[in-house]
């Protein structure tokens, strides 16, 4: 099953196997357990430290716990980890048998001081990028605390649970029965979550935070670019993000970033955080910025406020907090997000197999879209607003290829209509004869654009019409000390390179700012 280089490098790994393991498989007569049966003997045969038994009584089958010889599984996958998940259980493999995980002392500490019983259950879909960091920190959890159980199950495997649950959206997750969260979620995020308390210390400590001669606010490509050109300086940076990687994190395919052919947005996203961490900078992760107080004198200090309650000061601050998906703003839209609207056709695409789907905007990214779903779902309609596609000509031709796709220009989208637990269909106006249409259909994927993140900077510094950061040719903002970059501001291509160097210029015009702020009159 696995390829002769896929099975090297697994090799490879099982080399660094601390104590014996068992997988426990749990399988049936049907094709999808004899491959996965076929999997489990792959790996047991690639180190001596690794048993297979086949009388595991999981009611999910196929599926397999993952423990020390002799122990009851914390950890399990109901499906084939494959596609995306396949690094999922290789560092199973190897935390369960006594490998260190890469966290911070202090995190392990927490999570192995957490009680209570936590079962944990994760829907995905194997071809999702963002739900392996959720199968990954909870598996982690598990290893570290007993009281802790994950539970991996491949949506597309177990269908009738997840028409059950009425999942429309991966990864979802479950503690106890009960819906925990939705989309990506790293292990400092469940923990703030599972430990009640952890928010509160969290802000304490921020609020003893020292002066900042710069302070990044957002953590994605321009917030990451500048960190970095600031700690070169050697002044003091902190970066305060929400997610750090931000909208990278949901890009699937990069293939325009100079000098890389091809990288995907969590691997450019890892290695940005890397470069940062490898400086003497502050990150202060999963922190929203939710207000900005700039200085009362020129040369004064910038109070940054967070919404758990905590505020930060420097000198300067750099603001790229970069943008959010566009949507529709109809009626129905908020009632049915994760119930049939979604923005990820690579993460949900595949549990709406079979079914008819909408794809709202004909730029690159909805024609992407389309094509993409065009392989999985029954039917896609695209619906454009304008009278023709914006998409590559390229992407247009091959959308247009494609036997089981309806092309719709000149269509504004009017409602989302569904039955109270989902969606059943779109209504949409003809801009050019005004008639009204409905389509039958059992999900939306909306691919119009992104929205800045500024709402919380109104009345602080100028911005466009469009919400987005005004800024001069030094990135600097209406407010002296404040400066802005990537895709939150004016500049135009909201680009990945483009947000780098913006990050870097607006570093270089903070610290020019702090030069002539701090030189004698």
């Amino acid at each position: 099953m696995l390829e002769a280089n896929i099975k090297a490098q697994l090799k490879a790994y099982l080399e660094r196997l601390v104590q014996p393991i068992e997988l426990v498989a749990s399988l049936d007569d049907g094709a999808k357990s004899r491959e996965l049966h076929g999997l489990l003997e792959e790996v047991a045969t690639l180190s001596d430290k690794v048993t297979l038994r086949v009388d595991g009584s999981n009611a999910r089958r196929p599926s397999f716990g993952v423990s020390l010889k002799g122990e009851t599984p914390r950890v399990h996958f109901a499906g084939i980890p494959m596609g995306h998940e396949f690094t999922s259980l290789v560092l199973a493999l190897l935390q369960v048998s006594g490998y260190a995980p890469k966290l911070e002392e202090g995190v392990i500490s927490q999570i192995k001081a957490i009680e209570g019983k936590f079962s944990f259950e994760t829907f995905i879909s194997l071809s999702c990028h963002n739900c392996p960091d959720v199968v990954q920190a909870l598996n982690t959890m598990a290893v570290l605390n007993p009281n802790f159980e994950a539970v991996m199950i491949d949506g597309a495997l177990f269908q009738a649970e997840v028409d059950a649950r009425q999942i429309m959206g991966v990864p979802s997750i479950y503690l106890n029965g009960e819906l925990f969260g939705q989309g990506r979620m790293g292990v400092e995020e469940i923990l703030a979550k599972v430990d009640t308390g952890a928010a509160v210390r969290e802000a304490e400590k921020l609020n003893q935070k020292g002066v900042f001669d710069v302070l990044v606010v957002g953590g994605g490509p321009a917030g990451a670019s500048a960190a970095i050109y600031a700690a070169r300086k050697g002044i003091r940076t902190g970066v305060v993000a929400e997610r750090f990687g931000g909208q990278v994190m949901d890009t699937m395919a990069i293939e325009n970033f100079i000098s890389v052919k091809a990288t995907d947005g969590p691997k450019l996203a890892a290695g940005l955080e890397q470069h940062v961490r490898d400086y003497d900078v502050d990150v202060m992760n999963l922190q929203r910025a939710v207000g900005l107080e700039p200085a009362a004198t020129p040369g004064g200090l910038h109070t940054v406020k967070l919404a758990s309650g905590a505020t930060l000061q420097s000198r300067s601050v750099i603001l790229s907090t970069g943008a959010r998906w566009r949507e529709m703003g109809v009626p129905g839209e908020q009632q049915y997000k994760t119930k049939g609207v979604a923005f990820c056709p690579h993460c949900d695409g595949p549990l709406f197999k079979g079914k008819r789907v909408a794809v709202i905007g004909g730029g690159n990214s909805g024609v992407e879209a389309a094509i993409d779903l065009a392989g999985i779902v029954a039917h896609v309609t695209l619906l454009e607003f304008a009278d023709t596609l914006r998409a590559d000509a390229v992407l247009q031709k091959k959308l247009h290829s494609l036997p089981n796709v309806k092309v719709i220009t000149s269509a504004q989208t009017t409602e989302v209509t569904g039955d109270g637990s989902k969606v059943d269909g779109l209504s949409y106006k003809d801009r050019v004869s005004g008639a009204a249409h409905h389509i039958e259909l059992e999900g939306i994927f909306v691919q119009i654009g992104l929205l800045p993140n500024t709402d919380f900077l109104k009345d602080v510094v100028k911005l466009s019409p469009r919400g987005e950061i005004e800024v001069d040719a030094r990135g600097e903002t209406s407010v002296p000390g404040v400066f802005a970059a990537g895709d939150a501001t004016t500049v135009p291509y909201k680009q990945i390179i483009i947000a780098m160097g913006e990050g870097a210029k607006a570093s270089l015009g903070a610290f020019d700012h702090l030069i002539r702020t701090s030189a004698p009159a």
